[in-house]
Parts: structure tokens; C-alpha cells; sequence
């Protein structure tokens, strides 16, 4: 593993079984995810990218192949990870405060700190004058930025991100992406970021993996040499945007064509 590497997978396959017939959604998958690197990963429906995240939180076991977390094998749950899914799964007895903050109650850390981090996060997130709202009382956004502050809470040292902006409009999606790019600058932070949206990804990351249609195999990793820091409202107006999209797409044409999704 080099020492700037932080997740790797080598060989890695996982197969499931329904209905007692075997269903492989991944195989051969190698991938390495530098310290503080910004990842994309898209692909076809059902390729297994959500079942690659799930390996590298150390959720699923994969059924062949081996990943490593910082240089140790992952066997157990990853405690070094936070995941953020397309649901935003906020209790809707809490309010915007005591959910971003139940991981730091789970830690028994005391209430002073516990409210001094809570009001930081509330702050770098754009949820000032929102603490004692409840989830029904919020917009679709700001639910995704409680998820977010929820998940930076106790500094976890990489964002795991499934689709976690899928839901939401072309406009609203822009914002946080311009969010989350100035969260992660700020924090040095490492993110693998799952997606359907090509767009989406080109504006975010560093590097674009192209898995194929299931079983998911990486296809391309693609350098996204666009500079930083990038403004998301223009950035794809360049020319460079636009090669690198028509470059991913002619990866992942040939699955679209077979009847998947992206």
C-alpha cells in the first residue's frame, strides 16, 4: 500500500444470494483512494457502487478480495468513517440541534462541549436561527445539511456519501454542492461520493471511477484536472468540463445501452 493511500481495494468481489440463486454484484474491483483525495463513483443501476461503500464502512464482508483502511485490514465496523446516505434518516422528535448532536450524546461527551460543537456545526452548515426546528419544519436542503452537520460531528476522518443529493432540484443541488466543496477545502477531509449524476461528479472530485454494469468493475479513473477552488454555477461552462463529461459518458455509453441507468 503507498503511504499516501488511505483506502484500497484490492480484488474485491461480493456476491449475494436471492432466492437461493447467487447474484454477484461486484468483482475484481481495485481502487485506491489517496489521504485527503476528493472520489467519484458512478456507473450503471444495480453495478455495486452503494455495496462498495458498505465494504469500506465495514458493514458487508467482501465475498472475495480484501480492503484496507489506513493500511489495516477492514473486519469490523469502521469507526473512522462517516456515512451519509440518499435518506437523511433525521429523528423527527429532535430538533436541528439534538440531531446533529445524538452522536456526541452516544459518546457520552458532556453537555457543555456537546452544546459548544453543536453550535459550531449549526454555523458551518448555514443553519444559524434553525437549532430548535423540528425535521417537518425544514426544506429539503436544510434536512440534507443536518445530515451533514450530523455526520461531521464527531470528525470522522472520511465522508462516505451515497447519492446523497439525489433527491433534490437542479438548484438547490448546485448550493450544496458549493457547501460541501468549501467544507471539505476547509477540513482536508477524504470523500468518496457515489453517484448517478455525471455532471455532479465532474464538479466535485479530483478523480471520476467509471464502474461497469453489474458485476461492477472499474472501467476508467479518470484525473478531473479542473482547478480549484471551482466555482459550481460556471464550471461547467468550460471547455476542459465539457471534454472530460464526453469522455466519461463514452465509458459508460455501452452500459446505458443494455437498459441500465445513470
Amino acid at each position: 500500500m503507498v503511504a499516501s493511500d488511505l483506502v484500497q481495494l484490492q480484488g474485491v468481489a461480493k456476491r449475494f444470494y436471492r432466492h437461493g440463486e447467487p447474484l454477484l454484484a461486484c468483482q475484481d474491483v481495485n481502487l485506491r483512494v489517496a489521504r485527503g483525495e476528493f472520489l467519484a463513483v458512478v456507473g450503471p443501476s444495480g453495478c455495486g457502487k452503494s455495496t462498495l461503500l458498505n465494504m469500506v464502512a465495514g458493514l458487508m464482508r467482501p465475498s472475495a478480495g480484501a480492503i484496507a483502511y489506513d493500511g489495516q485490514p477492514v473486519l469490523d465496523v469502521n469507526r473512522r468513517v462517516g456515512y451519509m446516505t440518499q435518506r437523511d434518516n433525521l429523528l423527527p422528535w429532535r430538533t436541528v440541534a439534538t440531531n446533529i448532536g445524538i452522536a456526541l450524546e452516544i459518546a457520552h461527551i458532556d453537555a457543555a462541549e456537546r452544546q459548544r460543537r453543536v453550535e459550531r456545526f449549526v454555523k458551518l452548515v448555514g443553519l444559524s436561527g434553525f437549532e430548535k426546528a423540528y425535521p417537518s419544519e425544514l426544506s429539503g436542503g436544510m434536512r440534507k445539511r443536518v445530515a451533514l452537520a450530523r455526520t461531521l460531528i464527531y470528525d470522522p476522518e472520511t465522508l462516505l456519501m451515497d447519492e446523497p443529493f439525489g433527491a433534490l432540484d437542479a438548484q438547490l443541488k448546485l448550493i450544496l454542492h458549493a457547501e460541501l466543496l468549501r467544507i471539505w477545502e476547509e477540513s482536508g477531509k477524504t470523500i468518496i461520493f457515489v453517484t448517478h449524476d455525471l455532471t455532479e461528479a465532474i464538479t466535485l472530485a479530483d478523480r471520476v471511477v467509471v464502474l461497469s454494469g453489474r458485476p461492477g468493475t472499474v472501467k476508467l479513473a479518470q484525473t478531473i484536472d479542473l482547478a480549484r477552488p471551482r466555482d459550481v454555477f460556471k464550471i461547467r461552462f468550460t471547455e476542459r468540463f465539457g471534454q472530460l463529461h464526453e469522455l466519461l459518458w463514452s465509458a459508460l455509453e455501452d452500459d446505458i445501452r443494455l437498459g441500465e441507468e445513470v
